[in-house]
């Protein structure tokens, strides 16, 4: 996957304005492709792969591989940033809530090209349908990766938009817009996604010759996250009112299968899941494989995160997703190396002196572009306060999760814009790992999930030797421990329940993913009004942002698609 040239068939129909007679009528345009032409293993083989390229087409403007937008600027992990909240408006929008509308491009933009991911998927489907197994060998394998890759598409719709339109590869093009968004309840649109990740995981190899496509365990992960968060059932107003045991049960077997493939495993340091030369590695499960030097103009890189470079003369545009301070407070660490859950935000830390007074999780020099930090790894690129760009309005911080080093082979110049051909890591071990754990909390199986957080934990616990100035000394004072019940915690259900929130916070934080998080968890309204309450204090740009319980946690049906239904679609409530 990661050497295909995208082969896109250009159907070119040639108008001539001279001819009047009936012989123009019988004229056979040059460069035309029948259907049944398309219907040769080979071709639609290729449609398969323009399948699989939909998962690279992200772009700046409407990221749907990085959901930072999405996930991390509606969330209290980052700020919009960039050159002030007029810059790139309807990002600001969504970061404060209280100006979303509509009819914004960036939730129509979000939806079309998802959809189109949809609709590549349901193309090769249908072509894979008219062939017979005797006339392509692969043909159940190729329909279980499209059912695959129409799963993730419908996935990130869903915990988007909530109520969207079921579309499978029988449904005529013509009739798109009479398909109604509530035809299927909210429970049995997860079951819609559910049976294309069950179809994957029943008919796919265990490996596949090529990195990027899908595979039986690949499927097994994204089934075991779909049913994580089906098992939250929410009422009409996106109230979490029951917790599905059985799908609970299902999540831990599972992931037990993934687990006991023996395939995937935790890197032995945090970092390597962030640098460029390691990616397919241990702990990737399901990553979008992108590219550079590819016979292509620019490569497949990850122009979803080209804004997203900090000012510094060897990146130089444009200072987006920066993380909030409530986030690098989030960090710190007691006495006996636990995470402050109730004091961590009573005082800030921002100036050098008090990453050396205070100790913190490792986690946070991997995450965060500090002042006065080496960066990205490289104890001679010290992080300066000029790499802000708009230090009044967002602070000096910078994400450097998805920034890869300047001198990297893999990284490129666009236009203004800077990219790599670094994965993007859908899903890693370590999420699948907090999956079980989460499971096992809400089952009351707690005990269970304690050394699978004590893995996580201590895998960041030992990775701080990239995190050196030049002269050898560590970046900030780190002091972690894993949890010992009876020594330094009382392991409740509770308590279990907080330290497993806590550690997917810190784990995947800048991942695009915590937003979505406090949704399935039914308290996003507490957690993001509170922020806010503090936050504002910080941020002057903040002082009307507010998140309106039991309208926020999705984004509004597009008004454009509405209008494209004709009415057939129906908004989310609160719009």
């Amino acid at each position: 996957m990661k050497r295909f040239k995208i082969l896109i068939t250009i159907l070119t129909l040639g108008t001539l304005m001279f001819a009047c007679t009936e012989d123009f009528l019988e004229y056979k345009p040059k460069g035309t492709v029948s259907g049944d032409q398309l219907n040769t293993p080979e071709r639609v083989d290729k449609m398969c792969i323009a399948a699989y390229s939909a998962l690279g087409n992200d772009h700046w403007t409407v990221p749907y591989t990085s959901l930072w937008p999405y996930g991390s600027v509606r969330s209290d992990n980052s700020y919009k940033g960039g050159g002030g909240t007029a810059d790139v408006p309807g990002f600001n929008k969504l970061e404060q809530f209280a100006f979303i509308t509509t009819d914004m491009s960036d939730g129509d933009l979000l939806w079309h090209r998802l959809f189109i991911g949809v609709s590549r998927a349901n193309k090769a489907l249908k072509r894979l349908e008219e062939l017979s197994e005797d006339e392509f060998a692969k043909k159940t394998t190729r329909m279980a990766e499209m059912r695959f890759l129409r799963g993730h598409f419908n996935f990130l719709l869903k915990i988007n938009f909530k109520h969207i339109p079921y579309i499978h590869e029988d449904i005529p093009a013509d009739s798109l817009k009479n398909i109604s968004n509530r035809k299927y309840s909210s429970q049995e649109l997860w079951d819609k996604i559910a049976a294309d990740f069950e179809y994957a995981q029943n008919n796919l190899p265990a490996d596949q010759e090529d990195v990027g496509r899908a595979d039986k365990f690949k499927a097994k992960a994204y089934l075991a996250k779909t049913l994580l968060y089906q098992a939250y059932e929410q009422d009409k107003e996106y109230n979490v009112v029951n917790i599905d045991q059985q799908k609970l049960e299902r999540v831990v077997s599972l992931v037990n299968d993934v687990i006991g493939s023996g395939k995937y495993d935790l890197f032995d340091d945090y970092a390597k899941n962030f640098l460029w030369q390691y990616e397919n590695g241990p702990e990737s499960v399901f990553a979008i494989q992108n590219s550079i030097d590819d016979g292509t103009e620019s490569g497949r890189l990850d122009m979803g995160n080209g804004l997203n470079h900090n000012m510094a003369s060897e990146y130089g545009c444009c200072w987006f997703h920066i993380p909030s301070q409530n986030l690098v407070n989030a960090y710190e660490t007691s006495a006996d190396g636990l995470p402050l859950f109730d004091t961590f935000n009573q005082s800030d830390m921002k100036d050098s002196a008090q990453f050396q007074d205070n100790t913190v999780d490792p986690r946070l020099d991997h995450t965060v572009g500090i002042p006065g930090h080496p960066f990205k790894y490289k104890p001679d690129f010290v992080y300066q306060t000029g790499w802000a760009r708009t230090p009044n309005i967002y602070g000096y911080y910078s994400t450097m999760k998805e920034i890869q080093q300047p001198d990297c082979p893999c990284f490129k110049k666009v236009g203004p814009f800077y990219a790599s051909s670094k994965n993007t890591i859908v899903i890693r071990y370590a999420d699948v790992l907090l999956w079980k754990a989460e499971a096992l909390i809400e089952l009351g199986r707690e005990d269970e999930a304690l050394p699978i957080i004590n893995r996580i934990r201590g895998r960041a616990q030992q990775s701080t030797g990239r995190l050196e100035r030049s002269n050898g000394d560590p970046i900030s004072n780190y002091s972690m421990q894993t949890y010992k019940p009876g020594e330094n915690c009382t392991w409740t259900q509770d308590f279990a329940r907080k330290a497993l929130r806590w550690e997917r916070r810190l784990e995947f934080a800048m991942e695009g993913w915590r937003f979505y998080d406090l949704v399935r968890w039914g308290i996003a309204a507490e957690t993001i009004n509170s922020y806010f309450e503090e936050e504002k204090t910080k941020r002057e740009y903040l002082k009307e942002a507010h998140f309106t319980e039991n309208r926020d946690e999705y984004l509004p049906i597009p008004q454009q698609q509405i209008d494209f239904s004709e009415g057939t679609y129906k908004q989310n409530p609160g719009w």
